[in-house]
């Protein structure tokens, strides 16, 4: 009985741990190659101290999302932007392109990154709208 007290308050304190993750919107327009290097620094910067970020690209940043986006390497590490989505993804980042992107670019869903989708609009404003969720725009 009381070990299993004790999985218990151990697998609640845990899921309570993944609900409080404070949710943050990135809304990346900047085509300066710079500025864009930043917001997705900062990005990953917050992953690591516990936020779960969705990026939302929009414009030139809409870019970034693309299988073969390439781009300027930024010292001092030496990466491109689209290096670092790429790594906010992989360690569970979510990113969308803004629902005008795809028609005004000449680009198709096929042209984006796995798991990177045009963003509707509708969940997209109700998700800008969440009491607890920090939107920050680049």
């Amino acid at each position: 009985m009381k070990k299993t007290l004790v999985a218990l308050t151990i697998a609640l304190a845990s899921s309570a741990a993944l609900a409080d993750k404070q949710p943050v919107t990135v809304v990346l327009t900047a085509q300066s190659t710079m500025t864009q290097g930043m917001a997705m620094v900062l990005t990953n910067q917050m992953q690591e101290q516990g936020a779960q970020v969705h990026v939302l690209l929009c414009d030139h940043a809409g870019d970034l999302a693309l299988k073969d986006a390439g781009g300027e390497a930024l010292k001092p590490n030496n990466v491109t932007p689209a290096q670092l989505l790429d790594a906010a993804l992989k360690k569970g980042a979510t990113a969308s392109v803004c629902a005008l992107y795809l028609p005004n670019s000449g680009k198709t869903a096929e042209d984006l990154k796995d798991g990177i989708k045009a963003a509707k609009p509708a969940e997209m404003g109700a998700a800008l709208l969440e009491p607890n969720r920090k939107v920050i725009g680049f």
